[in-house]
């Protein structure tokens, strides 16, 4: 019989190129299902989570908490709003955006912040519902191509994509 494959973070993260003492930001982290999976990668490093929805923030820390995952720092924070998160510029390894783009109005502003944000080099992961996908929301959802248009517009490079399940497609790039 067929089963469904759904979203792995853990498998989502090992194609992206980590060291233990990076610093990383989860932006729109929710209740922290990518944030904790992605602190455990980081043990000497920081993951910095960003979210509006200041009861998910409470959330992931009491998860956190309980799997005894120290080194989240939430930021409560709307990231449309077109001032930017208050942290210097090329300061994150890593840039995580999961299930996010397709609730935003302004995904060039989100995808512009995580280049400003991101170090030369750095890596931004894009995973979204495939446009395809019966499943997800009605509205809203992007392809991979416009993704890609918009990170190019924002000084990044696709350097991979890949199906992250049967519902969501991957999108890693470097920023140039």
């Amino acid at each position: 019989m067929f089963e469904p494959s759904f979203l792995k973070p853990e498998k989502v993260l090992s194609q992206l190129k980590i060291k233990d003492n990076m610093i990383a930001a989860d932006f729109g982290s929710g209740a922290g299902g990518w944030a904790i999976p992605l602190a455990k990668r980081l043990e000497e490093g920081k993951v910095y989570a960003v979210d509006v929805q200041q009861e998910m923030l409470s959330a992931l820390i009491s998860q956190a908490s309980l799997e005894n995952v120290l080194n989240i720092e939430t930021i409560h924070y709307d990231l449309e709003h077109p001032d930017g998160i208050d942290l210097i510029d090329n300061f994150f390894d890593i840039v995580i955006m999961t299930n996010l783009l397709f609730q935003l109005e302004n995904k060039e502003g989100v995808i512009k912040e995580a280049s400003r944000l991101l170090k030369k080099g750095g890596q931004l992961l894009v995973v979204d519902w495939k446009k395809s996908s019966k499943l997800g929301p009605k509205q809203g959802k992007v392809s991979k191509g416009d993704v890609e248009y918009i990170a190019k517009e924002a000084d990044f490079k696709l350097e991979k994509e890949f199906d992250a399940g049967d519902h969501h497609f991957a999108q890693v790039f470097t920023r140039l």
